[in-house]
């Protein structure tokens, strides 16, 4: 029985292939389906694969575009960097050139000549309490002991330690820091004594009587030798009389600061001829035109 139905279906099968291939073969209907249906197929067979291709092809070139923009990106801060820190040393060397003419702009002194030094260090000692700075010129040029040292505001202090390359000099604000003063209008005299770092200058044996204001400005005196006269020290901040003291009260600050010094000046005091040399340079002239001929 079911032989006989699979026979059947065969037949039927067979029959109906046959019809439509003959129909096809005068309309050609059925080619055109199987061609609208085959790309239909292909279509949605390969789409996926298509988005799949440009999602990465896309994917690729914003990658390789990201990473070229990244090594430009580098580069750019890069060149970045190098002009920031050229524009710093720059501004360093317009800085300096302006520190150097400050210093040229102080007149010379009669009998002084100067030097230009730079501060190197700060605060040398145990502990740091020292009140002083290390300068780079030493003996070989010429510093010795108590030689003045100043910048274009006023006086700084003077050297203490000279070495062969460096010395040491004592800042105003050091313990055992003593200039004689005398204030630039009332021309009162008194000895200007360091306190400590941080601390006000104090003005010793100023007299009870004598005439000096808050906001004068001592100048160094010239009493001891040391430093030329005339030179700016330090600014009056406090006058008080006592009843039960000789001397003055007086506070002072300094000139300079203290803590942002980068070049200075050193007074080197210049010897004199002496007669007995100017004498035997005389006596040399004379002895030659003796030696000379008359009438040559």
């Amino acid at each position: 029985m079911k032989l006989k139905r699979a026979a059947i279906a065969v037949i039927i099968g067979l029959f109906v292939y046959l019809s439509l291939y003959s129909w096809n073969l005068r309309s050609g209907q059925l080619d055109r389906l199987a061609g609208y249906t085959g790309l239909e197929i292909v279509k949605w067979v390969l789409w996926p694969c298509e988005y799949v291709y440009d999602r990465s092809v896309a994917f690729m070139d914003k990658y390789v575009y990201l990473v070229g923009l990244k090594q430009l990106n580098d580069q750019l801060s890069s060149q970045n960097g190098l002009m920031r820190l050229e524009i710093m040393k720059l501004r360093e060397k317009a800085s300096e050139a302006e520190r150097y003419q400050h210093l040229l702009e102080i007149k010379p002194l009669p009998d002084w000549k100067t030097n230009g030094a730079r501060v190197i260090a700060h605060r040398m000692g145990p502990s740091a309490a020292l009140d002083s700075v290390i300068i780079n010129k030493g003996a070989v040029s010429g510093v010795g002991a108590d030689t003045p040292v100043m910048t274009p505001l006023g006086v700084l202090g003077r050297v203490v330690e000279p070495g062969l390359s460096a010395a040491k000099a004592m800042l105003l604000t050091d313990r055992n820091s003593r200039i004689s003063v005398r204030g630039q209008i009332h021309r009162s005299t008194g000895l200007l004594v360091g306190d400590g770092a941080g601390e006000p200058l104090s003005v010793k044996y100023m007299k009870l009587n004598a005439p000096v204001t808050e906001g004068e400005i001592l100048v160094t005196s010239g009493l001891a030798g040391l430093f030329p006269p005339g030179l700016p020290v330090a600014k009056v901040t406090s006058v008080e009389r006592s009843d039960i003291s000789l001397f003055l009260s007086v506070e002072a600050v300094p000139l300079v600061d203290m803590e942002n010094i980068e070049d200075v000046l050193l007074l080197h005091r210049v010897m004199p001829v002496t007669n007995s040399t100017a004498g035997n340079g005389n006596s040399t002239v004379q002895s030659v035109n003796s030696t000379i001929p008359e009438g040559s």
